[in-house]
């Protein structure tokens, strides 16, 4: 009974600390450092937990009792009736960026940036259902950068993004599952914009969108067992466009004199907002033997060529700035985002030694993301690998990967950036309603 009552408070209390971030507007991550992430709603995520993203992020078609895989909620109904997970990822990025002006010349710049990535659960539902609850990042904000002007200067900087908690169920007949997650997607992005004239004080014009909203995922997973020692299985997620919930505006403000913040312009985020039809499918192929290795190759659609993004209504003149120099505070126009990703894991032997018993991970991708900066697409490809820990109790594990990624416009190139993410998870794997007979 004492054992019980540990794991249901261990349970509790995460959920606890789940809770207590959507309250206080909990930001999950801050390792985006790039002027890329003014436009729209930032840089998008993934849901890709820690070992995932040593594989390229991938798992629509991912199936393991071990480990949590928020991308498609089908397969939390293979995990054990006996077993409870608890998995807490963070990362630390470098990134290094150049841009050549009109004048020829190269400017380089070197950030730093990193924090708490996500936290999540798994947990039996009788013999044949699983559950999740966890928190994660939907898209990230930040950057902050500075021209000179005529008769001046000008500086934009922002921060925020919208997070994801969720609760996910999903349930197996044979070789097939079904599984779901809604969430509440929560979150702030602020934008602003700095004028310095050199003859009269700073001004600074702020654009907030404050995000409370709901989602919904729903995911399939088909495993067709080849023989005894090969399987293979398909995946698949859709996620509905859909309207967003929430409020935006604009405030100008005189930072040098005692004057109050002036609301300029403000719109609800319903029907004027979306977010837009996803849809991931995926295939990975399993061999186990003495030894066990799986490889996946993933597809992911979203459709924003169809979602709104409207701006909001004032005169730019008022304000002070052009069209292009505010351009995070005007309506925009995305494309459709693709993503592929391919990676694998190799176990050499699963009763070996220690390091024959390691998990080694590899994988890549390549991103034509939603953003359309005049008329330039924003890509990005990168390479991943890593390795999996076994802790003395041989459950839980450790992951520790690595991640080289680009990201640059095309066919313009403007800002080329090269990313070194180090991702650090740890994957707790706990017998849940086992009681020892005592002899």
């Amino acid at each position: 009974m004492t054992n019980i009552l540990t794991r249901l408070s261990t349970l509790a209390a995460a959920a606890i600390v789940i809770i207590s971030g959507i309250g206080s507007d909990f930001k999950a991550k801050a390792d985006v450092v790039t002027p890329y992430s003014m436009y729209g709603y930032g840089v998008m995520g993934d849901k890709a937990t820690s070992f995932q993203r040593q594989m390229g992020s991938v798992g629509y078609a991912m199936r393991s009792g071990r480990q949590i895989n928020v991308m498609n909620p089908a397969s939390y109904a293979a995990i054990d009736s006996l077993t409870f997970l608890f998995d807490i990822g963070a990362d630390l990025s470098f990134l290094w960026s150049s841009e050549t002006n009109s004048a020829g010349k190269t400017q380089r710049d070197h950030q730093i940036g990193g924090g708490l990535d996500y936290v999540t659960m798994q947990f039996p539902i009788g013999k044949y259902m699983g559950g999740s609850i966890g928190m994660l990042p939907l898209s990230n904000v930040g950057y902050a950068f500075g021209n000179e002007i005529a008769h001046g200067a000008v500086e934009n900087s922002g921060y925020g993004g919208i997070n994801m908690a969720y609760l996910g169920f999903a349930g197996q007949y044979k070789g097939a599952s079904l599984g779901f997650n809604i969430s509440y997607n929560f979150g702030s992005i602020v934008n602003d914009f700095y004028a310095t004239p050199e003859n009269s004080g700073q001004s600074l014009t702020e654009k907030v969108m404050e995000i409370r909203d709901w989602g919904l995922v729903i995911g399939a997973q088909y495993t067709a067992q080849l023989n005894r020692e090969n399987s293979l299985t398909f995946g698949v997620t859709y996620s509905p466009k859909k309207s967003m919930h929430g409020r935006t505006w604009v405030t100008t403000q005189e930072l040098r004199s005692e004057t109050v913040p002036d609301t300029v312009g403000s719109l609800r985020l319903k029907g004027n907002y979306d977010m837009p039809n996803t849809v991931g499918a995926g295939v990975s192929f399993k061999h186990a033997r003495s030894g066990r290795w799986i490889a996946e190759f993933d597809v992911t659609w979203e459709q924003w060529s169809k979602a709104k993004y409207a701006p909001i209504p004032y005169s730019a003149d008022k304000i002070g700035i052009s069209a292009s120099d505010g351009i995070a505070f005007q309506g925009m126009k995305f494309a459709d985002r693709i993503r592929y990703a391919a990676g694998g894991e190799w176990v050499p032997k699963i009763r070996g030694n220690y390091a024959e018993r390691m998990a080694y991970r590899i994988g890549a991708y390549y991103t034509e993301d939603y953003l359309l900066i005049d008329g330039n697409r924003v890509k990005e490809f990168g390479v991943t690998c890593g390795v999996g820990l076994h802790t003395p109790q041989d459950k839980t594990m450790i992951n520790i990967g690595f991640e080289w990624k680009k990201r640059r416009a095309y066919p313009h190139q403007l800002i080329g950036e090269n990313y070194f993410n180090i991702t650090l998870g740890v994957n707790f794997n706990e017998l849940w309603f086992w009681q020892r007979k005592i002899k």
